[in-house]
């Protein structure tokens, strides 16, 4: 019997290893999604600039992520912070299946795309390097901190009841409101404000290579999402209901802004229509896990118009996002992580709930938003005052492309 039994854990061990692998593939595929999405929105002389800043994201990201940050996220946590480095050795007390080193793979794909989120909303205008050191700070240590917050065991978030299920807070609202945090101190692009302060379109030079990113994106969520269940065996039916929530938020969140958008302007904005998708997705990552499917559809929809609204309030304000990254995940990150408290099956207010875990989505989501712009403010002040984090007039007319690279995206430019 002991001997089938170790087989029979060895065969689960085994398929959530799979499972994961899979999972944490499809996240870091994202990365492409990223990438492409990115350079279609903004000008073909600083398309290669933004693949650029999205490798950076992975290679320097990956790098702090590895020898700072999963041991500060998932180290033995007093609440607040641990003080492990790197990959942590024996049990980490998550009751994991599959070995550290995967889960350690995994968590790196969701600290990539949180800044993956802030490196859109400066594109076109800051210095590599200095894009660099942010990274190694945000993957290294900020991020690391709220992920303690909120998926460490012992993480006071997590303590109080706190559900982001796949990142609507940790993820999706920490990378919008760091991107306003720092697009505000590195200023719009040349030419984006009149005098008068009425915004100038600027629009994207391959709308195709950004659909195909959106679509990439859109796909990797289907591991984003069902992947934080970190295991197959025995969550067969739960994984079932976050793929068919994931589809459903997003799909709504694209008929929403369709509407949106052809009501508002008498024709549909694809462009926005395409941040419809992607804002349906973020706001249903945090309560994929405890909402029903209408529920989904009616959060999908919500986020679909707030995207819209959001995006026309920033660049009222001067605030140069080229990619929409604030509205997209910084605002409906927010929204998504409050409507668990509001359409949570059990314990949301609209289904007969207390109002106790909405007061906990809402302490935990303010708190990161409040952290999270906070700290890059700072970090893009001192960056601003010693080695700088805007490149010249002369290069950003030119094209960061030539200028930095010495190269054009396309041949015939």
């Amino acid at each position: 019997m002991e001997d089938l039994s170790g087989l029979l854990n060895e065969h689960i061990f085994a398929i959530n290893t799979v499972w994961v692998a899979l999972c944490a593939a499809l996240i870091f595929f994202m990365e492409a999604g990223f990438a492409l999405l990115e350079a279609g929105f903004i000008r073909a002389k600083n398309a290669m600039s933004i693949i650029a800043k999205v490798i950076i994201d992975i290679t320097f990201g990956g790098i702090a992520f590895f020898v700072l940050g999963f041991g500060i996220a998932y180290g033995v946590s007093n609440g607040w912070v641990a003080f492990d480095f790197g990959i942590i050795e024996g049990d980490l007390g998550l009751g994991l299946s599959v070995s550290n080193q995967l889960f350690w793979f995994i968590q790196l794909g969701f600290a990539i795309a949180a800044i993956s989120i802030v490196s859109g909303a400066l594109a076109e205008r800051m210095k590599l390097w200095s894009y660099a050191i942010l990274v190694i700070c945000f993957c290294g240590f900020m991020y690391p901190l709220i992920a303690n917050w909120v998926w460490n065991p012992q993480g006071w978030l997590a303590v109080r009841g706190f559900n982001d299920f796949a990142g609507s807070a940790a993820v999706h609202a920490m990378g919008g409101f760091s991107a306003l945090a720092a697009a505000m101190v590195l200023g719009p692009r040349i030419g984006k404000y009149s005098k008068d302060g009425t915004p100038n379109t600027i629009p994207g030079h391959n709308l195709p290579l950004a659909s195909v990113g959106a679509f990439i994106l859109w796909f990797g969520w289907f591991g984003f999402n069902p992947g934080s269940t970190l295991g197959a065996v025995g969550n067969w039916e739960l994984i079932g209901s976050v793929v068919v929530n994931t589809f459903l938020a997003s799909a709504s969140g694209g008929i929403a802004t369709m509407f949106y958008t052809y009501y508002s302007h008498g024709k549909i904005d694809i462009t926005m229509v395409i941040n419809g998708v992607l804002a349906g997705l973020v706001s249903i990552t945090a309560g994929c896990n405890v909402v029903d499917p209408l529920s989904a559809i009616i959060i999908g929809f919500i986020a679909g118009i707030l995207v819209d609204v959001a995006v026309l309030f920033f660049d009222k304000m001067k605030i140069d996002d080229p990619v929409g990254a604030i509205a997209v995940h910084g605002i409906n990150g927010l929204f998504g992580t409050i409507a668990v408290g509001l359409f949570a099956s059990e314990g949301g207010l609209f289904f007969g709930g207390s109002t106790n875990l909405l007061i906990t989505q809402t302490i935990g989501v303010f708190t990161i938003i409040i952290f999270s712009f906070s700290i890059t403010f700072i970090l893009m002040k001192i960056l601003k005052m010693t080695v700088g984090i805007r490149i010249t007039s002369q290069e950003e007319e030119a094209g960061i492309d030539s200028v930095s690279f010495g190269v054009k995206s396309y041949s015939n430019e």
